[in-house]
C-alpha cells in the first residue's frame, strides 16, 4: 500500500476546508429590533372606540346616580330629625347658674308631653354656655346644666334611659357677639332627637 505524504495530506486538507468555506451560506443579517415591534398596530376599530367610551360614560353615570342618591337619603335623614324635633324646645339659664328658671318650665313640660308621645324616642340633652369662663369651667357648667334638664324630665315621668347628656361648653354658640341679649341665647339646652 502507498504511502500518502505529509504534503499530500496538507494539500488534501486545505482543499477540503475551501470547498467547505465556499460551500457554507453567507451570515444572515441579524436585527436588535424583534420582529414584533416592526409590527405597525392597527389603529383601533371605531366600534371598538365607542364601546369604551360608551362603558366609560355608563360608569360615570352610574357613580352620578349612586352620589346623588346618597345626598336623598341624607337629606331624608335631615328632614325626619328636624320633623321629630319639632315639639323640643330650647331652654336658657341665667348667668353662671344650672337652675331650671321658671320661664323654662312651661318649655319642660312641653318637651315632656312631647317624649311621652313619642314613646320610644330618645333625647340627648346638650348643656351649652356663654364665652365667658375657661374652658374647662364651661365643660363641668353645660354637664349640670344638662343633668338639671334630665332631672326635671325624669320628674315629670319620663324614663331616664331615654335620656344622654352631653356638654358643649361653649364650643356650640347660636351667636357670636359679646353682648348680654347674645350670651343669653348661647346659655342654654339643647333637646336633640337621638337613636
Amino acid at each position: 500500500m502507498k504511502r500518502i505524504s505529509a504534503g499530500s495530506l496538507l494539500a488534501v486538507f486545505v482543499l477540503m476546508s475551501m470547498f467547505a468555506l465556499a460551500g457554507c451560506p453567507k451570515k444572515a443579517e441579524v436585527s436588535s429590533t424583534p420582529e414584533a415591534q416592526k409590527v405597525t398596530p392597527a389603529p383601533a376599530a371605531p366600534a371598538e372606540d365607542q364601546a369604551a367610551k360608551e362603558a366609560e360614560a355608563k360608569k360615570a353615570a352610574e357613580a352620578e346616580a349612586a352620589r346623588k342618591a346618597e345626598e336623598e337619603r341624607l337629606a331624608r335623614e335631615r328632614e325626619a330629625a328636624a320633623k321629630a324635633a319639632e315639639g323640643l324646645k330650647p331652654i336658657h339659664f341665667d348667668f353662671d347658674q344650672a337652675v331650671i328658671r321658671s320661664d323654662a318650665k312651661d318649655v319642660m313640660k312641653a318637651n315632656a308631653a312631647w317624649l311621652k308621645s313619642h314613646g320610644k324616642a330618645k333625647v340627648s340633652i346638650e348643656g351649652n354656655c356663654d364665652e365667658r369662663g375657661t374652658i374647662e369651667y364651661n365643660q363641668a357648667l353645660g354637664q349640670r346644666r344638662a343633668a338639671a334638664a334630665k332631672k326635671y324630665l325624669v320628674d315629670l315621668g319620663i324614663s331616664a334611659k331615654r335620656i344622654s347628656l352631653i356638654s358643649y361648653g361653649k364650643e356650640k354658640p347660636v351667636c357670636s357677639e359679646s353682648t348680654e341679649e347674645c350670651w343669653q341665647k348661647n346659655r342654654r339646652d339643647d333637646f336633640i332627637p337621638a337613636e
